[in-house]
């Protein structure tokens, strides 16, 4: 019995795999259509996907049309091809404005650039196209079904972007001792913090960003001393305004008191 049954299974998909070749290979359009229907409900997206590319341009201006590219636009995307699936995805917005289907695509062609977009550590040019295209679908349709998705995609890229922002400063600052880059360091996460102010790294940024005043005055020529002391004590009291209760709190300490050391020595030969 049980080889019965797998005798027949495979016969049967034999002869579904001849179906596919002769329609694939005929010239009837209606049964192309059809069959390429069934196999994209049937959730067969790659093979529904060769059918349409075939007919596609046959069914322009037919009532057909506008299911066909329904469902040709989604086969990209269920297949992953993020970069066609964006481009099909805007021309079905723009034919059809008015089809039932048009916020859908339009969605989904706007989360198929957040699906191109790379890991933080890599270039973000198209996190940034990404972050675009879905806020021109919020501002487009405010009261859309999609709206919370694509508000979550918009604040997962721009957290993305701002990890990105933040490492390039960080890196500055880690790269110190070796470069004697702070002040690049400094004015890196001046950058970050005026570009994201409500960032989770901010905490973070504020203290690197003293950190680096701090190791320059620390490591400073005689003639510098006082005004780089004066500007990590700046950076020092910024960090304590805003973040009273920092998780830097220990080290601030350690380095506050490195401070007035200088800054007493200073006095001290004056008088």
């Amino acid at each position: 019995m049980k080889n019965f049954i797998y005798i027949l299974i495979i016969a049967l998909s034999l002869n579904a795999c001849s179906e596919y070749q002769a329609v694939l290979k005929g010239e009837d359009i209606a049964a192309k259509f059809k069959l390429a229907t069934e196999l994209f409900e049937a959730g067969k997206f790659t093979k529904a996907n060769r059918i349409f590319v075939q007919i596609v341009p046959k069914y322009r201006g037919k009532p057909q049309a506008q299911k066909l590219m329904y469902m040709y636009c989604m086969t990209f995307y269920e297949t992953r091809d993020y970069f066609t699936s964006n481009y099909q995805m805007e021309r079905f917005v723009e034919a059809y404005p008015k089809s039932e289907k048009v916020e859908e695509i339009g969605f989904l062609g706007a989360k198929s650039y957040y699906m191109m977009s790379p890991v933080y550590t890599k270039d973000q040019s198209e996190t940034l196209i990404a972050v675009d295209k879905l806020q021109d679908f919020i501002n487009k349709y405010p009261n859309s079904a999609y709206m919370s998705k694509a508000s979550d995609l918009v604040r997962e890229l721009d957290h993305k972007l701002e990890e990105k922002a933040y490492n390039i400063a960080l890196q500055y600052n880690i790269t110190g001792p070796f470069h004697r880059d702070y002040n690049s360091a400094i004015s890196a996460f001046d950058h970050f913090l005026i570009e994201f102010p409500g960032s989770s790294f901010k905490e973070d940024a504020m203290f690197y960003k003293f950190d680096s005043a701090y190791k320059l005055a620390t490591n400073s020529v005689t003639w510098k001393e006082t005004e780089r002391v004066e500007k990590a004590l700046n950076y020092y009291n910024s960090l304590l305004f805003v973040f009273p209760e920092t998780k830097y709190s220990g080290q601030l300490k350690l380095m506050y008191q490195d401070l007035q050391e200088i800054q007493n020595k200073k006095t001290t030969t004056k008088s």
